[in-house]
């Protein structure tokens, strides 16, 4: 049904669309140009301030290349392949899979953003192998579940707000999360996105003869161990082999983790998420060398992140230090009202994203504007930064910096899956935008 509103689009996007790591090229020279002809600052400012950017997103590329290889590895041992598989198994139709990879992704997402951005990925693969559903909308529809992320338990906006002394508190003081993620308008807006957006990537389905299918041998993850004769082994080789080696640091790696979440009270953030993936991965493959051989399959889906984020990094300080993404928030925020501060908070945070593609980033850039003009107009202020925290999870169904991951796990490149995830733009911008106006 909605594919024939799709159909030009995806044909737009597949024609004009240039790959991410072109992309963010192109962004780069968009911001310098903008930061030099609308701020005060000089070209000369601009490419400083972008050079000296461009390595402060390393920690962070290096986290989100480990949850990528982590995910990968932990999902290529066999007992994961059977589980994935098994429940894949459960949609005899193409409509069932992809009403079931949406659901699946959005709940992980609302537990965890990487958490979510991985299994959504690898379920998607799963069910390409079980039913023959087109590939371009089965990964759309795993990737639209990411959407849900700042609205859930791994939100940082509302997590930061929520904890004493954050940057901000001097203003707002503390705002509890019954306030953000478990008010009446938030969990609004998640039961309507669970509801209608696995119906929405239903109707994006091509009729049957015009869905394009992925070749299921491509889908397997081979993983290539020999049979070897332990007694013609070096000693080197024999501690590749060894079982007993794996097993026990996969058990250290998980006896720590039991002891982090039951007995230090440890939160399910990034890095407890890539311990979870690796750890498991390391117990399960059980020899070093077969850890090995998965790791050396994913390495290569990892390029394009080694290779775009610090190119991100250089955009996101040069909008911060010139006072661009300041100036694209304060025009949004002059032509607000109590009621309608929330809705033009949260389209600024949607541009905002565009350029800079970090939750935390972006609060830290627009929550001394939002935030004072909140208390001015005696507008909600937990609604206000919750608008500004959707705001940031709606445009990343556009913005390839976060589909990265997903892309390298499922095989695809952006221009596949861009003119669907247009559409789930629109249709959750509307839900999004009306509930935070008026729930």
């Amino acid at each position: 049904m909605l594919y024939r509103v799709t159909r030009p689009i995806s044909n737009l996007v597949e024609r004009y669309l240039p790959d991410p790591y072109i992309f963010v090229l192109l962004l780069t020279l968009i911001v310098l140009a903008l930061a030099s002809l609308v701020t005060p600052f000089s070209p000369i400012q601009a490419v400083t301030a972008w050079g000296q950017g461009f390595w402060k997103l390393l920690t962070f590329a290096m986290q989100m290349l480990m949850i990528l290889l982590a995910g990968y590895m932990l999902a290529s041992t066999p007992i994961c392949i059977k589980a994935l598989d098994k429940l894949a198994k459960q949609a005899k139709k193409p409509v069932l899979a992809i009403i079931m990879v949406t659901l699946v992704a959005m709940l992980a997402s609302w537990i965890n953003w990487g958490f979510g951005l991985v299994i959504g990925a690898l379920f998607a693969k799963a069910l390409a192998k079980q039913v023959a559903v087109d590939y371009r909308v089965l990964v759309a529809s795993a990737y639209s579940g990411f959407i849900v992320w700042h609205g859930g338990l791994s939100g940082s906006v509302p997590l930061t707000i929520a904890s004493e002394g954050h940057f901000v508190s001097s203003s707002i003081g503390v705002i509890a999360t019954q306030e953000t993620l478990f008010s009446q308008f938030n969990l609004l807006i998640l039961l309507l996105l669970f509801i209608l957006l696995p119906l929405v990537n239903a109707l994006l389905l091509p009729p049957k003869n015009q869905q394009i299918l992925i070749d299921k041998s491509k889908l397997e993850e081979h993983i290539e161990q020999k049979k070897v004769d332990e007694r013609t082994l070096t000693p080197a080789q024999k501690l590749e082999h060894s079982k007993l080696l794996g097993t026990l640091i996969g058990l250290l790696g998980c006896s720590y983790l039991v002891h982090y979440f039951v007995f230090a009270d440890g939160t399910l953030n990034l890095n407890s998420v890539i311990a979870i993936f690796l750890f498991l991965a390391i117990l399960l493959h059980q020899t070093p060398a077969r850890l090995l051989a998965s790791l050396h399959q994913a390495i290569t889906g990892g390029a394009g992140i080694v290779i775009q984020f610090p190119f991100y990094a250089g955009i996101m300080a040069v909008m911060v230090e010139s006072g661009l993404a300041q100036q694209i928030s304060s025009a949004f925020v002059s032509i607000s009202n109590a009621e309608t501060l929330p809705f033009w908070s949260f389209l600024s945070a949607g541009l905002v994203n565009v350029f800079v593609p970090s939750g935390g980033g972006q609060w830290a850039v627009q929550a001394p504007i939002v935030i004072p003009a909140a208390q001015m107009l005696e507008a909600d202020i937990a609604r206000v930064a919750m608008a500004v925290a959707w705001g940031d999870a709606w445009t990343n169904l556009i913005q390839p910096f976060w589909a990265l991951p997903v892309l390298a796990i499922a095989g695809l490149k952006a221009k596949d899956i861009m003119g669907f995830c247009l559409i789930q733009l629109i249709f959750s911008g509307v839900i999004i935008a009306a509930m935070l106006t008026w729930a």
